[in-house]
């Protein structure tokens, strides 16, 4: 009996030491976790005092673990901070014994660091009294951080008087800042608002057809673009981006509408300006040029004046003239009343009023116009004009009338220059090839050139050395060849006699 006993015990004996081995590998496992996270793991008294704490407060904190316990925690929280946490802390305490708080939590040297610290508490089963506080405290700094960016992000965009839209990859409007809702009358709460309603139908075409295809595939994308409000029609300066954030669907969109009715309003007037300017400066030429325009009137005068007083005198000399032998009279008068009409057509649309139209021309039509309002004045001065160009120069784009308004300010400024000028007997205009679709229309005379004073000035609007020029001429020739996306540019001097300026324009095909 003993004997069984025996062996009875030592089984038991052996088996509780089995259990404590086990107990301890689990012990020293749960112990390896501890030491072995980047959390920080610790255990505290009632009062906040570290009873433990891991290798992980090292490397989060800069405190060896041994420096920590008997220190207690709410010593080391940020001030702002710890009154949150007392105020809160009876519900770890006696309610549920979980508890989660993000906090400010000094480190060694002196900063703070973000927490955020899961606790637990540990009671005696029997009374209820509390044993200690378990916790798990994990670094979130740049979390914060990045939340509190995200939050002063949301704040400029809820601020900003542009219209911020969020598309969602329905297609739809799910979210709009306080400008956007004011402007177009949007829902603030839970919105679904299509396209269609904020955008007009070539604007939505433009987006869905050209837009988010290259912003998705690139990223981003600007222009302008048409809204509509309950005012009406609100152009505006969009930019239109894609959300590529880790998880986020295909199809989001940020959409950020910049109203510009007043700097289109602005622009129509500076252009309506423009053009009030330019129609003086031709009606300023016109008259320059009137012994021109004189000459272009009196010959097809002279000659329907001619041709009539022969028929005239024919017909009374022979009264039974057949009308067969006035044919020819006839015709010619005819021809001379076209030329005259071809010639009044053309200068009534060289001075009347109107808008730019830029499209594609044949460049030595619009030159030989040119020539032809200014033939007359160089003949008179008996100067040469001549021009040089090459064969087969593609379409050019500009406005017709623009253009040669350019040209003949640039012959006009030539001829002046060339009648002060001793020798200065020939201006002449050439063209040649100055880029990939470009080319540049020069005038040069043998006058006597642009001081090195004014090559500055000398397109500044009121600048002239003539005393009785306006100063007008070359600052709306720059300005009409820039709006027509050209150039006008005075070529720096290679001699000491005579100017060339360069008129740059752009072509269909590569020039």
């Amino acid at each position: 009996m003993d004997t069984v006993n025996e062996a009875t015990l030592n089984a038991r004996i052996k088996a509780l030491e089995a259990q404590n081995a086990a107990l301890e590998e689990e012990k020293r496992h749960y112990q390896w976790l501890a030491e072995s996270t980047t959390d920080l793991i610790s255990r505290h008294a009632r009062d906040g005092t570290f009873l433990y704490a891991s290798q992980a407060a090292r490397d989060l904190l800069g405190y060896e673990p041994e420096e920590l316990i008997g220190v207690s925690a709410y010593q080391l929280f940020h001030p702002a901070d710890l009154s949150d946490l007392l105020n809160k802390s009876p519900r770890v305490y006696y309610h549920d014994g979980f508890y989660q708080q993000t906090y400010r939590f000094r480190a060694k040297a002196g900063h703070y660091v973000w927490f955020e610290t899961t606790s637990r508490t540990r009671r005696d089963d029997a009374t209820g009294e509390l044993i200690d506080i378990l916790c798990v405290s994990r670094d979130v700094s740049r979390r914060v951080h990045a939340e509190a960016t995200r939050e002063r992000l949301a704040q400029v965009v809820e601020s900003t008087t542009d219209y911020v839209l969020f598309l969602g990859p329905n297609q739809h409007i799910f979210s709009a800042n306080e400008a956007a809702r004011r402007c177009f009358s949007l829902p603030r709460a839970t919105m679904q608002v299509a396209l269609s309603v904020l955008y007009n139908a070539d604007s939505l075409a433009l987006l869905e057809q050209v837009v988010f295809p290259a912003v998705e595939r690139y990223g981003s994308w600007s222009g302008e673009l048409e809204m509509l409000s309950a005012n009406g029609s609100v152009p505006v300066l969009s930019v239109v981006l894609t959300h590529r954030s880790r998880g986020a669907e295909p199809g989001n969109f940020a959409l950020i509408n910049r109203d510009i009715s007043v700097r289109k309003a602005a622009e129509a007037q500076a252009r309506r300006h423009q053009e009030q300017i330019a129609h003086a400066n031709r009606l300023a030429a016109a008259g320059e040029l009137a012994s021109n325009i004189a000459h272009e009137l009196n010959q097809p005068l002279g000659a329907i004046a001619n041709y009539t007083s022969g028929a005239l005198l024919k017909a009374k000399h022979t009264p039974n003239l057949p009308a067969s032998e006035l044919q020819l009279p006839l015709a010619r008068i005819d021809e001379q009343v076209q030329r005259l009409a071809q010639r009044l057509r053309h200068m009534r649309s060289f001075v009347r009023k109107r808008s730019h139209c830029v499209r594609p021309l044949v460049l030595e039509h619009v030159i030989a116009a040119a020539f032809q309002l200014c033939d007359w004045q160089y003949k008179q001065a008996s100067v040469q004009l001549t021009q040089q160009l090459p064969h087969g120069l593609p379409r050019i784009y500009a406005d017709p009338i623009a253009l040669e308004q350019v040209i003949v300010n640039l012959l006009l400024n030539a001829l002046t220059a060339s009648r002060d000028t001793p020798g200065a007997d020939q201006v002449v205009l050439f063209a040649q090839k100055s880029g990939n679709r470009q080319l540049t229309l020069s005038v040069e005379d043998q006058g006597p050139g642009v001081a090195p004073d004014h090559q500055e000035t000398i397109f500044d609007a009121f600048f002239t050395t003539r005393d009785e020029g306006l100063g007008m001429g070359l600052a709306i020739s720059r300005s009409l060849m820039e709006s027509m996306g050209g150039a006008l540019t005075l070529r720096p001097q290679q001699s000491a006699k005579g100017a060339c300026f360069d008129i740059t324009l752009r072509t269909e095909t590569s020039a």
